[in-house]
Formats: C-alpha cells, sequence, structure tokens
C-alpha cells in the first residue's frame, strides 16, 4: 500500500539518509519535508513546506494526511550559543509538537531520533532533555511510536565537530572494548532501521538500541521492495 509520509530534520546527517531511501522505496507515494527555510531538493515525490515550528496552526496543517512521521532534528550547544531555551525548542518541543498534531491528524506511525542514554532524571542536560521528550511522547496517543537511541554517529556533517571528531578516533581504537550499545553506528543503518520499523505493525512504544537498529537489517528483504 502507497504512503504518504513526513520528515522533519531532512538536513541532518539521518535526515538526508532517511531521505534518499524514502525516494527509493516504491511503496512511499509522497514525502512532506518540513523545513525552516529553503531547501534544494528536487525528486518527483517530495514536497517541501517552509513553516515556522513556533506557529502551531501551520504546524499541524502540515502533518494532514501523513501515515508515518520521521522526526530527526537536533540541535547543538554551538548552535543555540549556550541557550538551553532554544536547545529545549528544538530537541524537545518540536518532537512533542510534531507528535501530538500527527496523532491530531490520524497518523499510524511516530519515529523519532533520541540518544543512547536518554533519562529524564539525568544529570547531564542533553540526556535529560531526551528522556523528558521520550516520557511525553509515551503519553501522547498514536498506534505506534518508535523511538531509536544510536551511539555516535558515522557520517558526513555538512559541519565540523571537533569533540566528535576526536571521541570517534578513540572509540574506534577502543572498539573491542566498548559494550555494542555505545559502539559509533553510521548515520544510514539508523536511517534503514527507521524506514524498515514504519513498516512493522507493531503498536505501542518501541524503543530500539544499537543491537536492534542493526537487527532490523534481517527484516530488510521482507519489507522492503527493490
Amino acid at each position: 500500500m502507497s504512503k504518504n509520509v513526513t520528515i522533519i530534520g531532512a538536513t541532518g546527517l539521518i535526515g538526508s539518509e532517511l531521505l534518499s531511501l524514502l525516494q527509493e522505496d516504491p511503496d512511499i507515494e509522497k514525502i512532506n519535508v518540513l523545513v525552516r527555510r529553503k531547501v534544494d531538493i528536487k525528486h518527483p515525490k517530495v514536497n517541501t513546506l517552509i513553516i515556522d515550528f513556533d506557529d502551531q496552526d501551520a504546524f499541524k496543517n502540515a502533518l494532514q494526511g501523513s501515515d508515518s512521521v520521521f522526526c530527526v532534528v537536533g540541535t547543538t550547544t554551538k548552535k543555540v550559543k549556550g541557550d538551553k531555551a532554544a536547545y529545549r525548542k528544538v530537541d524537545y518541543d518540536i518532537p512533542v509538537n510534531a507528535c501530538t498534531y500527527a496523532a491530531a491528524n490520524g497518523a499510524t506511525h511516530f519515529l523519532v531520533v533520541s540518544s543512547v542514554g536518554a533519562d529524564s532524571q539525568s544529570n547531564n542536560f542533553y540526556l535529560q532533555l531526551k528522556g523528558e521528550m521520550e516520557d511525553a511522547l509515551k503519553a501522547l496517543s498514536i498506534p505506534s511510536v518508535s523511538i531509536f537511541r544510536p551511539s555516535m554517529l558515522l557520517g558526513n556533517r555538512n559541519e565540523f565537530r571537533l569533540g566528535e571528531k576526536i571521541g570517534l578516533v578513540v572509540m574506534q581504537g577502543l572498539k573491542f572494548l566498548i559494550p555494542t550499545k555505545y559502539k559509533p553506528i553510521k548515520a544510514r543503518d539508523v536511517a534503514l532501521g527507521m524506514l524498515i520499523a514504519s513498516k512493522k505493525e507493531d503498536k505501542g512504544i518501541k524503543v530500539y538500541l544499537n543491537k536492534d537498529i542493526w537487527g532490523l537489517k534481517t527484516a530488510k528483504t521482507a519489507l522492503i521492495k527493490t
């Protein structure tokens, strides 16, 4: 059955990989891409919508007609210049509002990227925020919610992150000592996992750690047409 989907965060590391996979998938008829500013995406399936995510009516209307909604937004302390309120607007408000409006519009599946270690009781601001976001999603009325908790991502970013580069070098050298859930993971593997999960009929809340994301690949043949 052909599906209409929406991506929020399609220009990011995971989002760009996900958009590519959705474009190639014959089961996907229409892809709504929600962005803050104009982007150069040309594909017959893609409909780009420029919205102000603070405009709640525009946000809700933009999610009409979507069967599944993928939320892969995220910011950094550098981007928001250390403003935690601004950080929260991206990493908490957008996903929670998106899921709320998706449910109100009849969407059946909401898929979101969180982080390994997400915990609303954490002393770490980032992990606490991700945990609070997850808790809020679990309280909403939508048939299926898939939460992805990858570790450090591998892929070609549009921005340089020195700390991340150093972390990757260290982790690659010591990967044989690192538990599976903390090992670096390819952004494309996360994107592929999200696409596969969107085709499953599982109801309720499902959390995917690294091992679960890699495990989804075993379902690829049955769930993704080639």
